[in-house]
């Protein structure tokens, strides 16, 4: 069986493979990284987005074999080492913007990508409009928008907005 070599949260794997072994169940079955989801098998509800080479990818669409050399970045890699959550994940938090939390591993992976494609800033309608590739069946996507927005200025390094009391 042909192996893949790539660097998935900052540590080196090497893991032998089918051909037609799928990212995301190279991550799940092989690395046991349970936090990127499968939900549709067809790439249309980005639970299973995760980050190759500083992109969202949705990895149920990505063969393993694509992956050799490169860099994976997922869920459970993105807070520090002292547990410090990324902004993105404090965000989610703060705002609430997770309920079963199924879709939330992608939404959050899928939203640091749109954040930091987007240093000029976002409105509501092109944040909901960059969201389209994930699909959230408990929200009603109101505080996902909301978390995404409060992410912008913390992760561009800009000062957060005080809110009214």
């Amino acid at each position: 069986m042909p192996q893949v070599t790539l660097t998935v949260n900052g540590k080196s794997a090497t893991v032998e493979v089918e051909g037609r072994t799928l990212l995301v169940e190279l991550l799940r079955e092989k690395l046991h990284l349970t936090g990127t989801h499968v939900g549709c098998d067809t790439s249309q509800c980005g639970a299973c987005v995760v980050h190759v080479d500083g992109q969202s990818v949705k990895s149920c669409t990505m063969l393993a074999l694509q992956a050799d050399g490169a860099t994976v970045t997922t869920i459970e890699g993105l807070a520090a080492a002292d547990g410090t959550l990324h902004p993105m994940q404090e965000m989610f938090r703060e705002h609430h913007a997770l309920q079963c939390g199924f879709c939330t591993p992608g939404m959050v992976m899928s939203a640091i990508d749109i954040v930091q494609s987007h240093p000029q800033g976002l409105s509501e309608a092109e944040i909901r409009h960059l969201l389209e590739g994930n699909l959230c069946r408990c929200t009603g996507y109101h505080n996902i928008v909301k978390a995404i927005a409060a992410a912008w200025p913390v992760m561009h390094g800009k000062p957060v907005p005080v809110a009214a009391e």
